[in-house]
């Protein structure tokens, strides 16, 4: 039970150890190999940062008021019950 308990303590401290080893450095492309062509009708192809951010349609922000108290729901003509 002991050396269960220590293998378990040392393989979480080995986990944060190498967790805390990442790379800062800027991103670049392997040796021998480039950033993908340019779209067509841009001049310059993006770099690493603009490849990295996610287009604005795939992150939206919210729209919606939350609510802030209990509501009855509205009727929903596609909520059907399971098929038979």
């Amino acid at each position: 039970m002991r050396a269960a308990h220590i293998a378990s303590v040392l393989s979480l401290c080995a986990a944060a150890a190498l967790s805390a080893c990442g790379n800062r450095a800027g991103l670049e492309p392997k040796p021998g190999s480039s950033l993908p062509h340019a779209p067509y009708g841009r001049e310059e192809p993006f770099d690493a940062e603009a490849l990295l951010k996610p287009p604005e349609q795939s992150v939206p922000e919210r729209n919606v008021e939350l609510r802030r108290r209990s509501e009855e729901r509205e009727n929903d003509p596609f909520d059907l019950p399971p098929p038979e």
